[in-house]
């Protein structure tokens, strides 16, 4: 089975944030509307993100689609840090909207915001679908997809004399002689088998 065929579905990517004690993000690559009348939109979590936690716990969400624009510094605050041990909108502007969750001033073209309906445990993930409590359009610019990022966002691997595995998803590099069996990227948490060698 060639599991790069999964790569052929279209995606977006999205800095989903939600609000405990304080304001935390992660990137997603899974929004989508299920249906318009009523306007709903499934959004799925992996389960480790202290993101996926608080949407369990408060019921309410935003999705920040990000735009072309985004840099590569998104990623890594969003999608490379646990919000666990890390602020990480400290030193970013960012707005709130009526829910008092945020969004964020750059890089970001709209912003819809969720409240959450029902879930389903996907093992690893949770699936939310969620009805439409606002939306709105900030900006016209591009929203980015995940084919954007791969292409011209997230940083090309150096070439490098020693042996070095590459994380297909994040672009994580481990270097060593075997990339062990068991091994987790420390990035996106995927395992060996979205790894290649470099």
């Amino acid at each position: 089975m060639d599991l790069t065929t999964l790569f052929k579905i279209h995606y977006g990517l999205f800095v989903l944030t939600t609000k405990d004690h304080k304001h935390n993000g992660c990137i997603v690559n899974t929004v989508t509307q299920l249906t318009d009348t009523p306007n709903r939109i499934a959004v799925t979590v992996n389960k480790k993100n202290l993101t996926c936690e608080t949407a369990l716990k408060t019921g309410i969400m935003n999705v920040n689609v990000l735009s072309e624009a985004a840099p590569f510094s998104v990623f890594e605050r969003f999608g490379f840090k646990s919000g666990k041990d890390t602020n990480k909108f400290e030193g970013i502007d960012f707005d709130t909207t009526e829910n008092g969750l945020a969004v964020l001033k750059d890089f970001v073209c709209a912003v819809i915001c969720l409240e959450v309906e029902s879930t389903l445990d996907l093992d690893t993930h949770i699936l939310f679908v969620c009805k439409l409590s606002d939306a709105k359009v900030i900006n016209d610019e591009e929203p980015m997809t995940y084919a954007y990022y791969h292409k011209n966002v997230k940083p090309k691997p150096q070439k490098k004399e020693k042996k070095s595995f590459v994380c297909k998803i994040c672009g994580y590099v481990y270097e060593g002689e075997a990339l062990p069996e068991d091994f987790i990227c420390p990035w996106c948490k995927h395992g060996v088998a979205d790894f290649e060698e470099q």
